[in-house]
């Protein structure tokens, strides 16, 4: 969530930053209900003052013996007068509350300013795609080719968006996420996770924003529960409410899980394979840390997330996200996005993220400074990565003419020194 203050010492400096996301913020509903507020608050403290009167003056008249009765009408009346005016603050305070919960983010002084994808501005490319001598194939051609990737029995099962793995594709698929799993913990010191794969309303709303976001979540009928469009949603949520101690900074935690997204908005797009589907698999890498360490760590976050692209020879690149394309909640994206040689591109792979206090502010996630004063943490989080989307890159960028994919070496123990997917027979 914005900071409230700043809106309040400096509203125009707000209105231009959020107007270079394309987002126009409107000064006169803000302004309309903080005057309220203001006005309101006023006259809790008059009444409170009041209220401190009549004790005063009741206190005094039965010390003396005089007659109260009038007095007490009066407190009555008062305090009548005042439970109203505190109903009406109450409103008018969430109604800031819902106000406040649809803006976005403020754009990091360093992200470019842009109205979409083409404005993105790329910040550096690792290996050099690979020369094929055979006409090369998608992931669907590869995994149908193999008998063991199906989208036609999925389709049968669930619907559209959805995808059947099978023998060695399957045991592919787990394994990348252990490979993910080991790297992260034992060379980048991740704490392992394992999490619900549903979250509260409550939850939800302290990473985004549920009144902007809900159709792309899908809900848990007749409960207050969603399933999680990503592991960031319970993981950033082990710091709501919590003042964590300075000495424990950072925390950094990965965790393995599905996810589930509705796509809402997303007909047309990436319908063939496995790029765009409901329901998929990412390791999640969260970390909780002070302010003053947090683009330090964005850096460092979105470095462990190219280690595992890097282990497999996985040719990408490094793009930063201009203001136009990043997330609702973010200070400053980077997308790391892997080539595919079965479309000719470079798809993403990962978001990297850095929210600074925007979640933390929402879920009132602090920690105690130097001072022992309560301050909000920062947060940051990215994918380490898409699962579905890294075996996606394996299958094209490792297939072979006779229709084999060979096994990336690092993934080679996982898979029972297994070098080679075939068909059988």
């Amino acid at each position: 969530m914005i900071d409230l203050q700043l809106l309040r010492t400096s509203l125009d400096a707000v209105a231009s930053q959020l107007a270079r996301r394309g987002y126009v913020f409107d000064k006169e509903r803000f302004l309309e209900l903080e005057k309220k507020r203001k006005d309101l608050q006023s006259l809790v403290e008059a009444f409170n003052a009041r209220r401190n009167k009549f004790a005063r003056e009741i206190g005094q008249a039965k010390a003396q013996g005089a007659d109260i009765s009038k007095l007490l009408v009066d407190q009555k009346l008062d305090r009548d007068m005042a439970s109203a005016n505190d109903e009406v603050l109450a409103r008018t305070q969430e109604e800031m509350r819902q106000f406040l919960e649809i803006i976005p983010n403020l754009p990091h002084e360093s992200v470019p300013t842009g109205q979409s994808a083409d404005d993105n501005v790329e910040q550096r490319r690792w290996g050099t795609p690979r020369t094929f001598d055979f006409p090369v194939r998608d992931h669907v051609d590869v995994g149908a080719g193999l008998g063991m990737l199906d989208f036609e029995t999925a389709a049968k099962l669930a619907g559209a968006r959805f995808a059947v793995m099978r023998a060695g594709v399957a045991r592919l698929h787990r394994a990348i996420a252990q490979l993910m799993l080991d790297v992260h913990t034992r060379e980048h010191g991740y704490v392992e996770t394992y999490v619900p794969y549903m979250v509260s309303g409550e939850c939800a709303n302290g990473v985004s924003s549920l009144a902007k976001f809900r159709d792309d979540l899908f809900k848990v009928e007749g409960r207050d529960l969603y399933l999680i469009p990503t592991a960031e949603y319970p993981v950033t949520n082990f710091v709501r409410d919590e003042i964590v101690p300075l000495e424990s900074l950072p925390l950094k935690f990965v965790c393995h899980s599905p996810c589930f997204r509705s796509e809402a908005g997303a007909s047309g797009k990436d319908t063939r394979g496995m790029i765009r589907q409901h329901q998929f698999d990412k390791v999640e890498l969260v970390q909780i840390v002070r302010p003053e360490d947090s683009y330090r760590c964005h850096e460092e976050l979105t470095a462990h997330a190219e280690a595992i692209l890097k282990k497999l020879e996985l040719p990408y690149r490094v793009v930063v996200l201009c203001t136009g394309d990043m997330g609702f909640s973010s200070a400053k994206t980077y997308d790391i996005e892997v080539w595919l040689p079965g479309q000719n591109a470079y798809r993403e792979i990962s978001s990297c993220s850095n929210f600074e206090a925007f979640q933390a502010r929402r879920m009132q996630a602090r920690f105690r400074n130097a001072k022992g004063k309560a301050e909000l943490v920062h947060t940051l989080n990215g994918s380490g990565l898409a699962v579905g989307r890294t075996l996606v890159a394996i299958l094209e960028n490792y297939q072979n003419a006779d229709g084999s994919v060979t096994v990336p070496a690092p993934l080679r123990p996982y898979m029972g020194g297994l070098e080679r997917i075939a068909r059988a027979g």
